[in-house]
């Protein structure tokens, strides 16, 4: 299977193609789609860690699935890239919070799917590249996710130079948001995803559906109108009824899960 699903409280989806550094074709695409699709409707998830199989996070994309595009027709390659598309987005619009787990090497496609998810932790060894360059094309599918990460001019010299930054430097500009020693990876991503667990399922859904309307710059009007309409909404829910009664009550939330 290129794509191994473990399900519970914390799901696990693990790109399974070690032999070749997790790079991801046409079969691990719709794979990826695939367990998230089901994973976001599934309400006994909670939170999703993407992870990779071996020594690497994901090289990006298959040289050999490359070179078959590059003599496929323009419809093919659009359809092809339809389809890269939208699986990031069934990734960065989950509405589960995820966790990428970075180790190794993330290039090109593996850095685009490092941005997709809310959190990216990384063990020290890590190397990224938005490498699309150095072939010839550009990373026009990660783009955006990578912009949102790190700002337009740190996206920009990512993708002209192409070159490798370590994980002190993914950290220092956003990619990342927590290095740790390669030993501590799991343990770091243990902690987080039960940091994850103590919120509201709602209110997580909530949190990404509001931010992703929210851009950097002027808060207008309209602006703050979404957020009391929003906040309004929420606090009149079971979820948030049960919040307050159990903070008040100073026991854990219904939705935290028994140790």
């Amino acid at each position: 299977m290129t794509v191994v699903v473990e399900r519970g409280a914390v799901a696990r989806v693990r790109m399974n193609r070690p032999e070749v550094f997790n790079a991801f074709d046409e079969a691990m695409i719709a794979a990826l789609h695939d367990a998230f699709t089901a994973l976001a409707e599934d309400p006994a998830v909670r939170v999703i860690v993407l992870e990779g199989a071996g020594k690497a996070f994901s090289a990006g994309a298959d040289l050999q699935w490359m070179q078959r595009a590059s003599s496929a027709s323009q419809e093919w390659n659009l359809q092809d890239a339809r389809r890269f598309a939208g699986m990031l987005a069934a990734i960065q619009q989950c509405p589960k919070p995820t966790i990428a787990r970075v180790q190794g090497v993330a290039l090109g496609g593996g850095v685009g799917l490092t941005c997709a998810c809310d959190i990216a932790i990384a063990g020290e060894d890590a190397k990224f590249a938005v490498s699309e360059a150095k072939f010839g094309i550009l990373p026009a599918v990660i783009g955006p996710y990578v912009t949102n990460a790190v700002g337009k001019r740190q996206a920009l010299r990512l993708a002209l130079t192409t070159s490798r930054i370590g994980a002190q430097e993914a950290l220092d500009i956003g990619l990342v948001q927590k290095v740790v020693p390669l030993d501590g990876l799991d343990s770091a991503v243990d902690a987080m995803a039960a940091e994850l667990l103590v919120g509201g399922p709602n209110a997580q859904r909530e949190i990404k559906q509001l931010f992703a309307q929210l851009e950097v710059g002027p808060i207008t009007n309209e602006v703050r109108e979404l957020t009391a309409q929003t906040i309004s909404r929420v606090r009149s829910t079971d979820e948030a009824r049960e919040g307050f009664d159990a903070f008040l009550a100073k026991r854990p939330a219904n939705w935290i899960p028994k140790a």
